[in-house]
Protein backbone atom coordinates (compact mmCIF):
# COMPACT_ATOMS: atom_id res chain seq x y z
CA UNK A 1 0.00 0.00 0.00
CA UNK A 2 1.72 3.50 -1.24
CA UNK A 3 2.58 6.00 1.84
CA UNK A 4 -0.31 7.94 2.42
CA UNK A 5 1.65 10.95 2.96
CA UNK A 6 4.03 10.48 -0.89
CA UNK A 7 2.08 11.48 -3.17
CA UNK A 8 2.16 8.92 -5.97
CA UNK A 9 2.64 10.69 -9.19
CA UNK A 10 5.47 13.70 -9.80
CA UNK A 11 4.46 17.10 -8.38
CA UNK A 12 2.63 19.47 -11.15
CA UNK A 13 3.94 22.66 -11.57
CA UNK A 14 1.21 25.65 -12.53
CA UNK A 15 -1.97 27.05 -10.76
CA UNK A 16 -4.04 23.66 -9.58
CA UNK A 17 -7.22 25.16 -11.31
CA UNK A 18 -5.57 24.95 -14.15
CA UNK A 19 -4.38 21.85 -14.36
CA UNK A 20 -8.18 20.95 -13.05
CA UNK A 21 -9.60 23.51 -15.58
CA UNK A 22 -10.00 20.34 -19.18
CA UNK A 23 -12.22 18.11 -16.41
CA UNK A 24 -14.34 20.95 -14.96
CA UNK A 25 -15.08 22.59 -18.82
CA UNK A 26 -15.90 19.11 -19.97
CA UNK A 27 -18.52 18.83 -16.60
CA UNK A 28 -20.01 21.60 -17.09
CA UNK A 29 -20.71 21.23 -21.02
CA UNK A 30 -22.39 17.24 -19.70
CA UNK A 31 -24.73 19.28 -17.23
CA UNK A 32 -25.83 21.52 -19.25
CA UNK A 33 -26.30 19.37 -22.30
CA UNK A 34 -28.60 16.98 -19.41
CA UNK A 35 -30.54 20.22 -18.19
CA UNK A 36 -30.78 21.46 -22.32
CA UNK A 37 -32.37 17.81 -22.57
CA UNK A 38 -34.50 17.93 -19.47
CA UNK A 39 -36.12 21.20 -20.67
CA UNK A 40 -36.88 19.92 -24.65
CA UNK A 41 -38.40 16.71 -22.86
CA UNK A 42 -40.44 18.23 -20.06
CA UNK A 43 -41.95 21.36 -22.69
CA UNK A 44 -43.14 18.10 -24.67
CA UNK A 45 -44.60 16.91 -22.09
CA UNK A 46 -45.97 19.94 -20.74
CA UNK A 47 -43.91 19.89 -16.99
CA UNK A 48 -41.86 22.55 -15.81
CA UNK A 49 -38.32 21.76 -15.82
CA UNK A 50 -37.42 23.88 -12.72
CA UNK A 51 -40.53 21.99 -10.56
CA UNK A 52 -38.54 19.25 -11.07
CA UNK A 53 -35.36 19.98 -10.29
CA UNK A 54 -35.95 21.59 -7.37
CA UNK A 55 -40.16 21.15 -6.09
CA UNK A 56 -40.37 17.25 -5.75
CA UNK A 57 -39.15 14.37 -2.91
CA UNK A 58 -36.49 14.91 -1.47
CA UNK A 59 -36.12 18.59 -1.96
CA UNK A 60 -39.56 19.39 -1.15
CA UNK A 61 -38.09 18.32 2.47
CA UNK A 62 -35.05 20.43 2.52
CA UNK A 63 -36.66 23.73 1.65
CA UNK A 64 -39.51 23.01 4.41
CA UNK A 65 -36.39 22.97 6.69
CA UNK A 66 -34.86 25.44 5.82
CA UNK A 67 -37.84 27.91 5.56
CA UNK A 68 -39.92 26.31 8.93
CA UNK A 69 -36.93 23.82 10.95
CA UNK A 70 -37.27 21.07 11.84
CA UNK A 71 -40.86 19.36 13.55
CA UNK A 72 -42.90 18.88 10.40
CA UNK A 73 -44.03 15.04 10.10
CA UNK A 74 -46.48 13.51 7.96
CA UNK A 75 -48.48 10.41 9.17
CA UNK A 76 -49.37 7.87 6.27
CA UNK A 77 -52.67 5.74 6.57
CA UNK A 78 -50.40 2.36 7.51
CA UNK A 79 -49.27 3.87 10.43
CA UNK A 80 -45.58 5.12 9.35
CA UNK A 81 -44.51 8.50 10.10
CA UNK A 82 -42.52 10.91 7.78
CA UNK A 83 -40.42 13.08 9.71
CA UNK A 84 -37.48 15.62 8.13
CA UNK A 85 -35.65 15.14 10.72
CA UNK A 86 -34.62 12.28 8.68
CA UNK A 87 -32.71 14.84 6.58
CA UNK A 88 -29.31 16.17 7.71
CA UNK A 89 -28.98 19.64 7.88
CA UNK A 90 -26.29 21.17 6.30
CA UNK A 91 -28.16 21.77 2.91
CA UNK A 92 -30.83 22.98 4.16
CA UNK A 93 -28.71 25.52 5.96
CA UNK A 94 -26.88 26.72 2.82
CA UNK A 95 -30.21 26.94 1.45
CA UNK A 96 -31.43 29.54 4.04
CA UNK A 97 -28.25 31.32 4.08
CA UNK A 98 -28.18 31.97 0.43
CA UNK A 99 -31.87 32.82 0.47
CA UNK A 100 -30.91 35.62 3.30
CA UNK A 101 -28.02 37.24 1.16
CA UNK A 102 -30.15 36.57 -2.43
CA UNK A 103 -33.19 37.30 -3.96
CA UNK A 104 -33.62 34.16 -4.35
CA UNK A 105 -36.05 31.65 -3.01
CA UNK A 106 -35.13 28.64 -0.75
CA UNK A 107 -35.88 26.12 -3.32
CA UNK A 108 -33.63 28.38 -6.01
CA UNK A 109 -30.96 28.70 -3.54
CA UNK A 110 -30.75 24.50 -3.08
CA UNK A 111 -30.17 24.56 -7.36
CA UNK A 112 -27.39 27.36 -7.03
CA UNK A 113 -25.61 25.63 -3.62
CA UNK A 114 -26.08 22.23 -6.18
CA UNK A 115 -24.75 23.78 -8.88
CA UNK A 116 -21.61 24.84 -7.18
CA UNK A 117 -21.53 21.85 -5.21
CA UNK A 118 -21.18 19.84 -8.52
CA UNK A 119 -18.17 21.71 -9.32
CA UNK A 120 -16.39 21.26 -5.99
CA UNK A 121 -17.16 17.86 -6.67
CA UNK A 122 -16.06 17.41 -9.72
CA UNK A 123 -12.67 19.70 -8.96
CA UNK A 124 -12.65 17.30 -5.68
CA UNK A 125 -12.57 13.81 -7.92
CA UNK A 126 -10.35 15.35 -10.36
CA UNK A 127 -7.97 16.16 -7.66
CA UNK A 128 -8.30 12.40 -6.07
CA UNK A 129 -7.91 10.94 -9.72
CA UNK A 130 -4.67 13.08 -10.55
CA UNK A 131 -2.85 12.36 -7.65
CA UNK A 132 -3.11 8.44 -7.85
CA UNK A 133 -3.51 8.06 -11.77
CA UNK A 134 -2.51 11.23 -13.35
CA UNK A 135 -4.25 14.34 -14.97
CA UNK A 136 -5.89 12.25 -18.35
CA UNK A 137 -7.32 9.79 -15.87
CA UNK A 138 -8.56 12.58 -13.59
CA UNK A 139 -10.40 14.29 -16.12
CA UNK A 140 -12.33 11.00 -17.87
CA UNK A 141 -12.85 10.11 -13.99
CA UNK A 142 -14.87 13.53 -13.85
CA UNK A 143 -16.41 12.97 -16.95
CA UNK A 144 -17.56 9.33 -16.32
CA UNK A 145 -19.19 10.73 -13.00
CA UNK A 146 -20.79 13.44 -14.87
CA UNK A 147 -22.24 11.22 -17.66
CA UNK A 148 -23.45 8.38 -14.88
CA UNK A 149 -27.23 7.09 -15.76
CA UNK A 150 -28.93 9.09 -12.69
CA UNK A 151 -26.49 12.14 -13.25
CA UNK A 152 -29.12 14.56 -13.64
CA UNK A 153 -28.97 14.36 -9.45
CA UNK A 154 -26.17 15.85 -9.45
CA UNK A 155 -28.31 19.60 -10.55
CA UNK A 156 -31.16 18.70 -8.17
CA UNK A 157 -31.68 20.53 -4.95
CA UNK A 158 -30.49 17.43 -3.60
CA UNK A 159 -27.27 16.93 -1.36
CA UNK A 160 -25.75 13.87 -3.48
CA UNK A 161 -23.29 16.38 -4.91
CA UNK A 162 -22.47 18.47 -1.51
CA UNK A 163 -21.85 15.15 0.02
CA UNK A 164 -19.59 13.93 -2.76
CA UNK A 165 -17.86 17.35 -2.61
CA UNK A 166 -17.35 17.01 0.99
CA UNK A 167 -15.80 13.69 0.76
CA UNK A 168 -14.05 14.13 -2.31
CA UNK A 169 -11.66 16.83 -0.96
CA UNK A 170 -11.57 15.27 2.36
CA UNK A 171 -9.91 12.27 0.63
CA UNK A 172 -7.75 14.04 -0.73
CA UNK A 173 -6.52 15.91 2.38
CA UNK A 174 -6.12 12.35 3.64
CA UNK A 175 -3.97 11.46 0.62
CA UNK A 176 -1.54 14.62 0.63
CA UNK A 177 -1.37 14.74 4.58
CA UNK A 178 -3.91 17.84 5.24
CA UNK A 179 -4.97 15.70 8.68
CA UNK A 180 -6.88 18.61 9.90
CA UNK A 181 -8.42 19.34 6.91
CA UNK A 182 -9.65 16.05 6.52
CA UNK A 183 -11.35 15.78 9.64
CA UNK A 184 -13.01 19.08 9.05
CA UNK A 185 -14.36 17.91 5.82
CA UNK A 186 -15.46 14.91 7.02
CA UNK A 187 -17.46 16.23 10.30
CA UNK A 188 -19.34 18.62 7.45
CA UNK A 189 -19.93 15.61 5.28
CA UNK A 190 -21.34 14.12 8.67
CA UNK A 191 -23.80 17.06 8.60
CA UNK A 192 -25.14 16.29 5.11
CA UNK A 193 -26.29 12.62 4.88
CA UNK A 194 -26.24 9.74 7.25
CA UNK A 195 -23.56 8.00 5.02
CA UNK A 196 -20.94 10.81 6.53
CA UNK A 197 -20.03 7.78 7.87
CA UNK A 198 -17.93 6.22 5.33
CA UNK A 199 -15.79 9.70 5.12
CA UNK A 200 -14.83 9.32 8.63
CA UNK A 201 -14.81 5.70 8.24
CA UNK A 202 -12.03 6.32 5.53
CA UNK A 203 -9.84 9.23 7.96
CA UNK A 204 -10.22 7.10 10.77
CA UNK A 205 -8.30 3.76 8.69
CA UNK A 206 -5.99 6.03 7.26
CA UNK A 207 -4.76 7.66 10.24
CA UNK A 208 -4.66 4.42 12.56
CA UNK A 209 -2.73 2.48 9.31
CA UNK A 210 -0.27 5.66 9.74
CA UNK A 211 0.18 5.16 13.20
CA UNK A 212 1.23 1.25 12.76
CA UNK A 213 3.10 2.01 9.67
CA UNK A 214 5.26 5.22 11.74
CA UNK A 215 5.68 2.66 14.34
CA UNK A 216 7.25 -0.08 12.29
CA UNK A 217 9.33 2.31 10.07
CA UNK A 218 9.73 5.67 11.56
CA UNK A 219 9.68 8.49 8.85
CA UNK A 220 10.80 11.96 10.02
CA UNK A 221 8.67 13.83 7.31
CA UNK A 222 5.49 12.90 8.41
CA UNK A 223 2.74 14.62 9.39
CA UNK A 224 2.67 15.51 13.61
CA UNK A 225 0.84 12.21 15.27
CA UNK A 226 -1.35 15.05 17.15
CA UNK A 227 -2.63 16.28 13.75
CA UNK A 228 -3.96 12.79 12.87
CA UNK A 229 -5.32 12.48 16.57
CA UNK A 230 -6.96 15.60 16.62
CA UNK A 231 -8.74 14.68 12.94
CA UNK A 232 -9.82 11.22 13.97
CA UNK A 233 -11.61 13.40 17.01
CA UNK A 234 -12.79 15.94 14.65
CA UNK A 235 -14.19 13.98 11.77
CA UNK A 236 -17.47 12.19 13.26
CA UNK A 237 -18.36 14.95 15.41
CA UNK A 238 -20.85 16.31 12.47
CA UNK A 239 -22.98 13.30 12.46
CA UNK A 240 -22.90 12.87 16.23
CA UNK A 241 -23.87 15.86 16.98
CA UNK A 242 -26.51 16.02 14.52
CA UNK A 243 -27.79 12.24 15.81
CA UNK A 244 -27.58 13.17 19.51
CA UNK A 245 -29.74 16.32 18.60
CA UNK A 246 -32.40 14.29 17.10
CA UNK A 247 -32.43 12.09 20.16
CA UNK A 248 -32.44 14.99 22.46
CA UNK A 249 -35.27 16.47 20.28
CA UNK A 250 -37.47 13.22 20.14
CA UNK A 251 -37.01 12.88 24.00
CA UNK A 252 -35.71 9.61 22.72
CA UNK A 253 -32.11 9.44 24.18
CA UNK A 254 -28.90 8.50 21.71
CA UNK A 255 -30.39 5.87 19.07
CA UNK A 256 -33.62 8.50 18.03
CA UNK A 257 -32.64 9.08 15.11
CA UNK A 258 -33.03 5.45 14.46
CA UNK A 259 -36.30 5.48 15.20
CA UNK A 260 -36.83 8.62 12.79
CA UNK A 261 -35.45 6.06 9.99
CA UNK A 262 -37.60 3.34 11.34
CA UNK A 263 -40.72 5.58 10.53
CA UNK A 264 -39.22 6.13 6.85
CA UNK A 265 -39.39 2.23 6.78
CA UNK A 266 -35.49 2.41 6.11
CA UNK A 267 -33.03 0.74 7.74
CA UNK A 268 -29.60 -1.69 7.45
CA UNK A 269 -30.66 -5.12 7.41
CA UNK A 270 -27.24 -6.56 5.29
CA UNK A 271 -29.44 -6.30 2.04
CA UNK A 272 -32.27 -9.43 3.12
CA UNK A 273 -34.98 -6.62 1.94
CA UNK A 274 -32.82 -5.75 -1.69
CA UNK A 275 -32.45 -9.33 -2.16
CA UNK A 276 -36.29 -10.37 -1.82
CA UNK A 277 -36.64 -7.46 -3.90
CA UNK A 278 -34.94 -9.05 -6.57
CA UNK A 279 -35.92 -12.32 -6.20
CA UNK A 280 -39.82 -11.40 -6.48
CA UNK A 281 -38.53 -9.76 -9.97
CA UNK A 282 -39.18 -13.79 -11.10
CA UNK A 283 -41.94 -14.25 -10.60
CA UNK A 284 -43.38 -12.81 -13.72
CA UNK A 285 -42.61 -11.86 -17.00
CA UNK A 286 -40.89 -9.39 -17.80
CA UNK A 287 -39.99 -8.37 -14.79
CA UNK A 288 -38.03 -10.81 -14.48
CA UNK A 289 -35.17 -8.25 -16.73
CA UNK A 290 -35.64 -6.30 -14.25
CA UNK A 291 -34.09 -8.50 -11.79
CA UNK A 292 -31.35 -10.04 -14.08
CA UNK A 293 -30.42 -6.59 -14.54
CA UNK A 294 -30.23 -5.53 -10.89
CA UNK A 295 -28.18 -8.71 -10.41
CA UNK A 296 -25.80 -7.87 -13.00
CA UNK A 297 -25.47 -4.03 -11.53
CA UNK A 298 -24.21 -5.43 -8.41
CA UNK A 299 -22.22 -7.74 -9.60
CA UNK A 300 -20.58 -4.71 -11.73
CA UNK A 301 -20.05 -3.31 -8.70
CA UNK A 302 -18.16 -6.11 -6.74
CA UNK A 303 -16.18 -6.29 -10.03
CA UNK A 304 -15.47 -2.87 -9.77
CA UNK A 305 -14.16 -2.53 -6.62
CA UNK A 306 -12.44 -5.97 -6.70
CA UNK A 307 -10.49 -4.35 -9.56
CA UNK A 308 -10.02 -1.43 -7.52
CA UNK A 309 -8.18 -3.78 -4.83
CA UNK A 310 -6.00 -4.99 -7.50
CA UNK A 311 -4.84 -1.99 -8.43
CA UNK A 312 -3.86 -1.05 -5.06
CA UNK A 313 -6.08 2.09 -4.92
CA UNK A 314 -5.26 3.80 -1.54
CA UNK A 315 -6.35 2.51 1.77
CA UNK A 316 -8.90 5.04 2.44
CA UNK A 317 -10.58 5.41 -1.03
CA UNK A 318 -11.26 1.56 -1.11
CA UNK A 319 -12.42 2.04 2.53
CA UNK A 320 -14.81 5.16 1.38
CA UNK A 321 -16.32 3.23 -1.42
CA UNK A 322 -16.65 0.26 0.30
CA UNK A 323 -18.67 1.25 3.03
CA UNK A 324 -20.34 3.46 0.49
CA UNK A 325 -21.31 0.63 -1.52
CA UNK A 326 -22.26 -1.23 1.37
CA UNK A 327 -24.54 1.15 2.96
CA UNK A 328 -26.65 1.40 -0.51
CA UNK A 329 -26.76 -2.04 -0.89
CA UNK A 330 -28.13 -3.47 2.48
CA UNK A 331 -30.69 -0.47 3.42
CA UNK A 332 -34.02 -2.00 3.81
CA UNK A 333 -36.13 0.62 1.96
CA UNK A 334 -36.28 2.74 -1.04
CA UNK A 335 -35.01 0.13 -3.78
CA UNK A 336 -35.53 2.91 -6.43
CA UNK A 337 -33.14 5.44 -5.07
CA UNK A 338 -30.06 3.02 -4.78
CA UNK A 339 -28.54 4.19 -7.93
CA UNK A 340 -28.53 7.97 -6.73
CA UNK A 341 -27.12 6.37 -3.45
CA UNK A 342 -24.34 5.22 -5.21
CA UNK A 343 -23.28 8.75 -6.79
CA UNK A 344 -20.89 9.81 -4.13
CA UNK A 345 -18.54 6.28 -4.49
CA UNK A 346 -16.97 7.74 -7.58
CA UNK A 347 -13.35 5.53 -6.20
CA UNK A 348 -15.81 3.08 -8.38
CA UNK A 349 -14.89 5.33 -11.86
CA UNK A 350 -11.36 5.08 -11.05
CA UNK A 351 -10.88 1.89 -13.05
CA UNK A 352 -12.37 2.63 -16.52
CA UNK A 353 -11.45 6.27 -16.17
CA UNK A 354 -7.71 4.54 -16.37
CA UNK A 355 -8.96 2.71 -19.19
CA UNK A 356 -10.58 5.39 -21.05
CA UNK A 357 -6.85 7.66 -20.26
CA UNK A 358 -5.36 4.84 -21.70
CA UNK A 359 -7.12 5.37 -25.17
CA UNK A 360 -6.48 8.19 -27.99
CA UNK A 361 -8.14 11.44 -26.75
CA UNK A 362 -10.53 10.99 -29.95
CA UNK A 363 -11.70 7.78 -28.99
CA UNK A 364 -12.42 8.46 -25.69
CA UNK A 365 -13.78 11.47 -26.49
CA UNK A 366 -16.47 9.61 -28.67
CA UNK A 367 -17.00 7.23 -26.02
CA UNK A 368 -17.81 9.76 -23.36
CA UNK A 369 -20.15 12.10 -25.88
CA UNK A 370 -21.81 9.02 -26.95
CA UNK A 371 -22.58 7.88 -23.16
CA UNK A 372 -23.29 11.56 -22.35
CA UNK A 373 -26.41 11.77 -25.09
CA UNK A 374 -27.48 8.65 -23.48
CA UNK A 375 -27.48 9.73 -19.91
CA UNK A 376 -28.85 13.03 -20.67
CA UNK A 377 -32.15 11.16 -23.03
CA UNK A 378 -32.12 8.67 -20.20
CA UNK A 379 -32.50 11.57 -16.90
CA UNK A 380 -35.01 13.15 -18.54
CA UNK A 381 -37.00 10.54 -19.29
CA UNK A 382 -36.43 9.51 -15.63
CA UNK A 383 -37.36 12.71 -14.28
CA UNK A 384 -40.14 13.42 -16.08
CA UNK A 385 -41.41 9.56 -14.58
CA UNK A 386 -40.96 8.20 -11.81
CA UNK A 387 -37.60 10.14 -11.05
CA UNK A 388 -35.71 9.44 -7.97
CA UNK A 389 -37.67 8.66 -4.65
Amino acid sequence: MTDLETPLAPSRAGPVWRRAAPALLGYAAVRALGLVTLAVWSAARDKSPHQLLSARWDSLWYTRVAELGYGYEVRLPNGDVHSNLAFFPLLPWLERAFAAVTPLSHADAGLLVSALASLAAAWGIFAVADHVYGRRAGICAVLLWAVLPVGIVQSMAYSESLFTALAAWSLYAVLTGRWLTAGLLASLAGLTRPVGAAVVAAVWVAAIASFVRERSVPAPTSAPSWRRALAMLIAPLGAAGYVLWVGRHTGKGPLGYLDVQAGWRNGFDGGYAFARFVADKFTSFPSALAGLALIVGVGLLVWLYVICVRQRQPLPLLVYAGVVTLLALCASSYFGSKPRLLLPAFPLLLPPALALARLRTSRSAWVLGGVAVASAVYGAFWLNGSGPP
